[in-house]
């Protein structure tokens, strides 16, 4: 039976060869990264997030980032559970990828490096059609991978005024980084991978 983790399919990191030697001696990172992903995306108990939920967040966090294993894999787990969902949720995201990160920092020194971008925004048509929750999260998603530097008590109210307890906006808050982390570890591997198949042997 093959142990291979969902980073070393997803990245297409050839059994036996020296990437996969070189992530098998990051054991710890390794196992932690795969655990992750277990814990986030199929938990036994699904507390305060379900899974659908979680499939559309990681879907929304693949899109807008772009990188195609990712974004193929959580759209088809999204697919799976919801498909309507899922064909709304990729619309959602192509209309919405950006250059980031972008937004204002409080007023001071670093707000030379403001920079202007438009948030996705749980509107009432998309409340009406992916519910308060959905919405505010996919607003909040929005907020941590393009423009983090609008962070704010405000917008975490918004979660609040939607539903989400403080429980499941740090089941929301873990689920947006830990994609954007297995997206960059995938696509630098990928590029690894890329390379190497380049290289004459």
């Amino acid at each position: 039976m093959s142990n291979r983790t969902l980073i070393e399919t997803l990245a297409r990191i050839p059994e036996g060869s020296a990437i996969a030697g070189a992530y098998a001696q990051r054991s710890d990172a390794r196992a932690q990264a795969e655990l992750s992903y277990r814990l986030l995306l199929s938990p036994q108990d699904e507390g305060p997030v379900g899974l659908t939920e979680r499939y559309a967040v990681a879907a929304f966090v693949a899109a807008l980032y772009g990188e195609p294993a990712t974004r193929d894999h959580y759209a088809g787990l999204l697919r799976g559970a919801a498909p309507d969902l899922a064909d709304g949720i990729a619309a959602e995201a192509r209309s919405a990828a950006a250059s980031g990160p972008w937004g204002h920092f409080p007023a001071g020194p670093l707000s030379v490096e403001d920079q202007p971008g438009t948030g996705w925004e749980a509107t009432p048509e998309r409340v009406a059609q992916y519910g308060a929750r959905l919405a505010a999260a996919l607003a909040h998603t929005h907020l941590l991978v393009l423009h983090p530097r609008d962070s704010s008590p405000e917008a975490l109210a918004a979660l609040l005024t939607a539903g989400w307890d403080e429980d499941g906006i740090v089941v929301l808050s873990q689920l947006v980084a830990f994609v954007s982390f297995q997206i960059r570890v995938v696509a630098g591997f990928s590029a690894l991978v890329a390379a190497r198949a380049k290289t004459p042997a």
